[in-house]
């Protein structure tokens, strides 16, 4: 059994005339000790994912299908079920750590508060649990009792790590956990979750724009497009061959030291907006393989001979009219 388990996922957000849908239907799985990068540009989904399977929707959210964590059902999981299931089962490194801290209370207490509210362990034992993981993390733990201020981005973000992993999670979500980083501290961070993966066996859910970020660190890579899967592949696979056109958009987009610069493209139009989506395949005003069929009807995800799944009428057989 895969230790996470989506399938048909559907997420519509309630507004004053009725719903919109940011996720349509997406399946994907990750087995223990895997990372599962989630891409796509902003507006694309990701994040509302990561956050319906952490429970932390507007109530107001209408959520559909199904997402099994460690056998256990969570859509339909009451408060009581929840507050047991966040931070142990599965935790959360948020988006920006130069903000994912109080600034008038010491980091060490924070987490300290984190370990005691969800465990029944004594303070002085919550504290020698927080020195183990700023020790794990590679900050000293001469620093436990240090204010946010005084704390670099970097060493911020390792202490939202240790924050995610104080109560021994099997999964931990990592939702753009590189974004306000520089270059150099990006590749620190990612070494740290690498080495972490190695040693503790863990898994991780890595939502990211960043395409060049996964390839260093991601298992496995689902592409995302308009709150649909555009693609899913081994990462090995997606790198040296990707599918989708969206997806080979990502890449070529990355810039390289090595590469030449005349070959890295921006990705022409604007991301689909949710409050009106064309028909048929939502990326085919910005493709530049399209057809009449894309322009009509909405391909499925379908596997590749190489093993990979792809959400494009290119793959499916069908005859092509070369228009663009």
């Amino acid at each position: 059994m895969p230790l996470l388990d989506v399938r048909g996922l559907c997420i519509d957000y309630k507004l004053q005339n009725g719903y919109l849908r940011a996720v349509d239907s997406v399946s994907f799985q990750i087995d223990e000790g895997e990372v599962l990068g989630l891409a796509g540009e902003s507006g694309s989904g990701k994040s509302t994912i990561a956050h319906s399977i952490l429970k932390i929707l507007p109530r107001s959210t209408r959520v559909s299908g199904s997402i099994l964590v460690d056998g256990a059902e969570v859509v339909q999981m009451d408060d009581r079920a929840t507050r047991a299931y966040r931070w142990k089962v599965v935790s959360l490194v948020p988006q920006g750590s130069m903000n994912a801290f109080d600034p008038v209370i010491t980091i060490g207490s924070q987490i300290v508060e984190s370990i005691r509210i969800h465990s029944d362990v004594d303070k002085a034992a919550a504290w020698r649990r927080t020195r183990e993981l700023f020790s794990l993390v590679g900050i000293p733990e001469s620093r436990v009792k240090g204010y946010p201020h005084e704390f670099s981005g970097g060493m911020k973000q390792r202490a939202a790590i240790a924050m995610a992993l104080s109560l021994n999670p099997k999964l931990v979500i990592l939702d753009e956990p590189t974004t306000a980083l520089d270059v150099v501290v990006q590749r620190q961070v990612i070494g740290l979750l690498v080495r972490l993966r190695r040693e503790l066996g863990i898994s991780f859910l890595f939502v990211t724009h960043d395409l060049s970020v996964l390839s260093e660190i991601a298992t496995n890579v689902a592409v995302m497009y308009a709150g649909r899967l555009a693609e899913i592949s081994t990462s090995e696979a997606l790198f040296a061959s990707p599918n989708h056109p969206y997806s080979r958009a990502l890449i070529h987009a990355i810039p390289t030291l090595s590469g030449n610069l005349s070959l890295v493209r921006s990705i022409p139009g604007v991301p689909a907006n949710v409050l009106n989506l064309p028909p048929g395949c939502k990326f085919h005003p910005r493709c530049p393989y399209v057809f009449e069929r894309c322009r009509k009807e909405e391909p499925r995800l379908k596997r590749t001979d190489s093993g990979s799944s792809v959400a494009c009428h290119l793959f499916d057989g069908s005859e092509k009219d070369g228009g663009g």
